[in-house]
């Protein structure tokens, strides 16, 4: 497959996928985005339970003593993912972009605030923090890596989160009662595909990018013959 690196995001709705797994993929598809050998990637996930500590996690994050969390290299406390979320990990080379990652950082924010409002949902950022707040509870949270000015993890939104898995945790070092899901603020069901389509309509506005969707088995053919041409 031939790729226009500029003004192009592929996009892969993977599934459910464990996030080692998916940890692995983006280790792999940075190092390709490095080389020039593809353009940036965005992946779109829902993992199966599982805490993940970023840099910032302090034990008092921790509630439980038997909660086994696996430590990751992005920024941010202690957060959960699992069934019911949209979990997002764009593999961007912020380069082209000024190399700003504060700004990075607002875009996203920006992508989650404009997929909210489509719901009529008021999202807010907060100063001096990451995520998407609506009504004073948290309902989507940011944590991200950067190598070689090549972006890695990305950001989760809670849509029909079991919050009770918060409970175990002060996520990104908040109260556990902070926590929300789109589907307790709208006091609805909502379709987790229907949601990543509002996202990607959203992340294609804010970041002013065309998407190019592949499916799973692309995406693994691809990370196994980096040889093929952009």
């Amino acid at each position: 497959m031939i790729f226009r690196i500029m003004n192009e995001i592929c996009v892969c709705r993977v599934g459910r996928v464990e996030f080692a797994q998916v940890w692995a993929w983006q280790e792999a598809l940075r190092e390709l985005r490095r080389e020039g050998q593809m353009p940036d990637i965005l992946l779109l996930v829902e993992h199966p339970p599982i805490y993940t500590c970023g840099r910032a996690t302090l034990p008092e994050h921790l509630l439980s003593e038997e909660l086994d969390g696996q430590p990751i290299d992005r920024g941010g406390s202690v957060t959960f993912h699992g069934p019911g979320q949209l979990v997002a990990y764009p593999i961007v080379d912020l380069r082209p972009r000024g190399r700003d990652v504060h700004q990075y950082l607002r875009d996203l924010e920006a992508v989650l605030i404009e997929t909210l409002g489509t719901y009529g949902l008021e999202g807010e950022a907060r100063s001096g923090l990451t995520g998407a707040w609506v009504g004073g509870r948290k309902v989507a949270s940011i944590g991200i890596h950067v190598r070689h000015w090549i972006t890695a993890h990305g950001l989760a939104l809670n849509i029909s989160t079991d919050l009770q898995y918060f409970a175990a945790i002060r996520p990104c070092g908040l109260g556990s009662e902070e926590m929300a899901t789109m589907e307790v603020l709208l006091g609805r069901e909502l379709v987790l595909a229907e949601v990543e389509s509002v996202f990607l309509r959203a992340f294609a506005d804010v970041f002013a990018v065309e998407l190019t969707e592949i499916d799973r088995g692309e995406l693994q053919a691809f990370i196994a013959r980096p040889e093929q041409s952009v």
